[in-house]
């Protein structure tokens, strides 16, 4: 005897379930044609749209190159490729440039049916009937774009294939317009307040700095500066020079004291002889010529003045004849020579005394003003470093003004770094998902019907076939009787 508990889970066969969906083939046609019918319906409802599509080059430009407002920290750097496109896929996504794209082709001509609700709408609900137009023409706009690619595409459906070309051609072009209102900062009066504020704090400085040098009778710091340190090379190159010439030049004062010590100041200049001997000798001689022609040699005269003669020469060659003449004295030339140098190294010696006694006094002096000025040295430092400042703060900002400037104006007559690759042209061949939608309301039709088919089989009671009876009781079955009702 079969267990109670095997009444409640019949046993199926893949053969039985054939049979048994077919036994429920009205209720599963039924619901097949009802989920079919509907979606068929909507099928017939769908309109074809016409894609229209366009492709723009992006490249780096002037707007992407960032410009410190002060200093040049990072000045130059630039965003990645793939950066550069998203930010011009999210331009080409906003709302804004829909709804200008919108407003400028006329909502009525793009929806028609939006564009009447806009008509009769109050102020306050043509708001929220442009929202919806939007929000229609975002649902049809695809924008993207391929990693490591420069090159976006914009695609476009509508009903009307020569209002989606026009629809997209008119985003491109309104899109040139409204990324220089993005990306391009307007002119700000930051810079020219900023600018103003240090030419005003210049101004200040400049008075103080002319008041510090005004006060301290000072023309240039730096060059007087210099020139007392060059000065003060100067003199104690000049003092040293003078030390060493006034030590030769004493040592010279102190060799001529000397040699002036040794030498007389007065000299013989010459002295005259007496020339009476000479004259005697010669008278004498003369007379023995004179005998000579009167008297013989042997003549006692002549030998008398012979004697005489010798006795003279005698004389003459002992010196004994000899006697001193006038003599005269004058000045040494070489002691007035030694006086002379003398007298010039005594005035080069005093003179270099006083170079040296002034050499001091001018280094003295020129040390005093240089310690003076080391003295005011650091606020001069803090008042030029605030001045150099402020002027270097002041040249920045203005040619940032000018180069801001001139970018702006630049950038707001050109998109040179996005280049139209492709415009749209009006499709000739449209897009419907009628097909899709008629093949999944037959699936999905199919599948439900298919379901409840299954459902039904399973909630209905006792045991549906023969064999499931024989494989769930775990008995033949010798026999089947048709069901009569009562």
């Amino acid at each position: 005897m079969a267990a109670p508990g095997w009444a409640s889970r019949p046993r199926y066969a893949p053969s039985d379930f054939i049979t048994l969906l077919w036994r429920e083939r009205w209720l599963m046609l039924l619901i097949f044609l009802v989920i079919f019918g509907v979606g068929a319906a909507f099928a017939f409802t769908l309109k074809k749209s016409y894609p229209a599509s366009a492709s723009i080059l992006v490249q780096l430009g002037q707007e992407y190159v960032y410009e410190p407002r002060a200093g040049d920290a990072a000045r130059g750097a630039v965003p990645e490729n793939d950066s550069l496109v998203q930010s011009e896929v999210e331009i080409l996504m906003s709302a804004q440039l829909r709804e200008r794209t919108i407003r400028r082709i006329g909502l009525g001509a793009l929806y028609p049916a939006l564009g009447e609700k806009y008509a009769a709408a109050p102020p306050a609900g043509k708001a929220q009937v442009m929202a919806k137009a939007v929000e229609d023409f975002g649902k049809n706009l695809t924008v993207g774009s391929a990693p490591d690619n420069p090159v976006v595409r914009i695609g476009f459906e509508h009903e009307s294939g020569e209002m989606a070309a026009r629809a997209v051609n008119t985003l491109l072009e309104e899109y040139l317009i409204y990324r220089r209102t993005v990306l391009i900062q307007p002119s700000s009066p930051v810079l020219e307040r900023q600018r103003v504020l240090f030419e005003d704090q210049l101004v200040q400085a400049d008075t103080a700095y002319q008041e510090f040098l005004t006060t301290n009778d000072i023309g240039d710091f730096n060059a007087q500066k210099g020139a007392l340190t060059g000065l003060i090379g100067q003199i104690e190159t000049q003092r040293q020079m003078a030390e060493v010439t006034l030590q030769d030049r004493r040592a010279r004062l102190a060799t001529l004291d000397g040699q002036l010590a040794q030498v007389a100041p007065e000299i013989g200049l010459f002295r005259d002889i007496d020339p009476a001997a000479a004259t005697r000798l010669a008278a004498l001689r003369l007379q023995r010529e004179e005998m000579l022609s009167r008297y013989l040699p042997g003549a006692q005269p002549v030998k008398d003045v012979e004697a005489q003669i010798g006795q003279l020469e005698a004389g003459m060659n002992t010196g004994r004849t000899q006697t001193d003449g006038a003599r005269r004295i004058g000045v040494n030339p070489v002691h007035q020579t030694l006086q002379t140098d003398r007298i010039q190294t005594a005035a080069e010696v005093a003179a270099l005394e006083q170079s040296l006694a002034a050499y001091a006094r001018q280094a003295q002096q020129a040390t005093a003003q240089l310690q003076r000025l080391a003295i005011i040295e650091p606020q001069y430092q803090a008042l030029t470093m605030d001045r150099d400042v402020l002027q270097s703060s002041v040249r920045d900002f203005t040619v940032k003004e000018r180069q801001d400037d001139a970018a702006r104006q630049i950038a707001s007559e050109t998109n040179d770094n996005i280049r139209i690759v492709d415009r749209a042209v009006a499709p000739t061949r449209g897009d419907s998902l009628r097909k899709p939608v008629f093949a999944l309301a037959f699936l999905f039709g199919a599948f439900s019907a298919l379901c409840a088919g299954l459902i039904r089989v399973f909630l209905r009671p006792g045991l549906p076939t023969p064999a499931s009876a024989s494989r769930t009781l775990d008995m033949p079955v010798l026999g089947v009787a048709a069901y009569k009702g009562r």
